[in-house]
């Protein structure tokens, strides 16, 4: 302190020491920094005040603030009638979401891991997807079903699979997967406003991570459409497409692709139906060469269903190499950590497939 004082002396003229409340005054950052599950809590919350037909139920959601604290603090906000506790009986509070959906109520029914979603899946597809195509139209069903889905950290077979293609594959679902906190926040505000039921894949191991928020996503009335792709990283070599946590591993591979002087284009697919694959033609018409990158099995998966949408349409005239798909392992996943970080994509893993399809 002594040292910084008499340095301050040599830059100001004897007797006219500087106040401590003169100073520069800088405004305050535009962007700020936000985990995923502040995102998540802040879209719960301002869509339950923006709309007193949107409730909450789950597990563990209201006095416990979520398994994951995601509804942190709405409990004691909003009370026992919006944000409720359920037995552990998955089929049973679906069903409740789903027949409060057609009375006109906006329910977010949370599934502690979407592995669970299973015991609910008829609500969700045969209830839930089918109905307004059912009744020509003239019931909704506007309901989101969301919690953590795809690999965690040593939970084994059973709480570990993705289920982007399991409900992508299914018509009258919409099914959004956000990686970054902007996208959590938007994407779960517009499923909430949505008039069909969609449903939110999340990852737990995003939840705790920061990411840059801007002022516009900070705003109460910020919503990201649905269906709609965003370009990540801008590059000319290799398009890499990628949803949820594998998009931040194809941000560090396509960092260190640069340095060997290989540009690579990062779309966040952000929607797996309806998927916008007029992004990903036309990254495909510049690049000439694409790599898809997902956590789930290969066989039937998000990366197979871009690959045949890209290989029926005019991107594939573009196409100099055939498209490589990196996928999870054909396994379910093993519990011992070398063997589970072995079955899920990783940075080399992309870095790999990007030279294999430019012949580096």
């Amino acid at each position: 302190m002594a040292a910084a004082a008499g340095a301050l002396r040599l830059l100001v003229p004897r007797g006219r020491l500087l106040s401590p409340r003169r100073g520069f005054h800088l405004s305050a950052p535009a962007a700020i920094q936000v985990t995923v599950r502040d995102a998540l809590n802040q879209a719960l919350d301002e869509e339950l005040e923006r709309d007193e037909r949107v409730f909450m139920l789950g597990e563990e959601v209201a006095q416990y603030d979520g398994a994951y604290k995601i509804s942190r603090g709405l409990w004691k906000k909003y009370g026992d009638k919006r944000i409720i506790d359920t037995p552990i009986s998955e089929m049973g509070f679906a069903g409740i979401a789903v027949g409060a959906a057609m009375a006109g109520l906006r329910p977010v029914c949370e599934f502690m891991t979407f592995n669970f979603s299973m015991q609910a899946i008829d609500q969700v597809i045969n209830s839930a997807a089918k109905t307004c195509y059912m009744s020509a139209g003239t019931i909704a069903v506007p309901i989101v079903f969301r919690g953590p889905n795809g690999a965690s950290a040593g939970v084994a077979a059973q709480h570990s699979q993705c289920f982007a293609a399991w409900y992508g594959h299914c018509p009258g679902l919409k099914v959004v997967s956000p990686w970054s906190s902007e996208d959590a926040k938007g994407l779960l505000k517009a499923s909430i406003r949505d008039d069909n039921p969609v449903v939110v894949l999340e990852s737990e191991l995003l939840y705790g991570v920061p990411f840059e928020m801007s002022e516009q996503a900070q705003s109460k009335d910020f919503v990201i459409p649905i269906g709609k792709a965003k370009i990540e990283r801008e590059g000319t070599h290799v398009t890499l497409v990628a949803h949820s946590r594998p998009v931040g591993h194809c941000l560090e591979a396509a960092s260190i692709l640069a340095k060997e002087g290989v540009e690579c284009e990062v779309i966040n697919l952000r929607t797996i139906r309806p998927m916008d694959i007029e992004t990903v033609e036309a990254s495909v018409a510049k690049t000439n060469h694409l790599v898809t990158v997902e956590g789930g099995w290969p066989q039937f998966g998000v990366g197979a269903e871009i690959c045949a949408r890209i290989m029926e349409g005019s991107a594939f005239n573009y196409l100099d190499a055939p498209a490589v798909r990196v996928t999870g392992a054909d396994v379910p996943m093993p519990y011992a950590k070398i063997l589970e970080d072995n079955c899920i994509p990783q940075v080399k893993d992309i870095i790999f497939a990007v030279k294999k399809t430019l012949n580096l």
